[in-house]
């Protein structure tokens, strides 16, 4: 169970280590979900109200969406984390053996499939970029791309805790809509569009969801 930034910490910097372990020299991640959300409330990145909301969250898991390599232009290449190599599951496990209250898959890839349709626009400028030890590179999604994948995900599991932390996110109109286009690319089903609606209205969007 991950309940703070410095847990946080510890358990990616003794990833590091284990990784180093393996013989992985750089590594870089790019992660979604509770932990980044956790991440941006204690570093301060988002204000007050959604900070005070999110540093009383916990998350059980390390959600990897991507790997992230630099090209010779510097822009950075992402390569879908699946299935995450035998090393970074050896690391992983080693580290689970000593963080007894982490869960039995604590890092793992359930939104890689994401990948599959694209991301959002300039998601990678908009990163807060974490490195531990000297080999683990780890890019937490920002406030505007969290918000594209809770309403997505709220959408597929009918509310629940992504509803509430998009909520806390505090959207506006124009970013809301921005998500609803983006989460459209990849569910073009009318029942996904129904229950995009629903809940576009629920949060007080009723205008935004008439226009899609």
């Amino acid at each position: 169970m991950f309940q703070d930034k410095k847990y946080i910490e510890e358990v990616l910097t003794a990833l590091a280590e284990q990784l180093k372990a393996e013989g992985i020299n750089h590594m870089e991640l790019l992660v979604c979900g509770g932990t980044a959300l956790m991440v941006l409330a204690f570093e301060r990145k988002l204000d007050t109200r959604i900070s005070s909301y999110l540093m009383t969250r916990t998350t059980t898991d390390v959600d990897i969406v991507a790997f992230v390599e630099k090209t010779d232009t510097g822009k950075p290449n992402l390569i879908k984390a699946a299935p995450l190599p035998t090393p970074l599951l050896r690391a992983a496990a080693k580290v689970k053996k000593d963080f007894s209250n982490l869960a039995e898959n604590w890092l793992n890839n359930g939104p890689a499939s994401v990948m599959d349709f694209g991301l959002p626009e300039g998601l990678m400028a908009r990163v807060e970029t974490r490195r531990y030890g000297t080999n683990l590179v780890v890019h937490f999604l920002g406030r505007v791309d969290q918000i594209h994948f809770k309403l997505y995900a709220a959408v597929d599991q009918s509310g629940g805790k992504h509803y509430d932390d998009l909520m806390a996110l505090n959207p506006t109109a124009q970013e809301i809509e921005q998500a609803a286009r983006w989460s459209m690319t990849h569910d073009v089903s009318p029942g996904y569009k129904e229950g995009l609606k629903k809940i576009m209205t629920k949060m007080g969007f009723t205008n935004v969801a008439d226009n899609l």
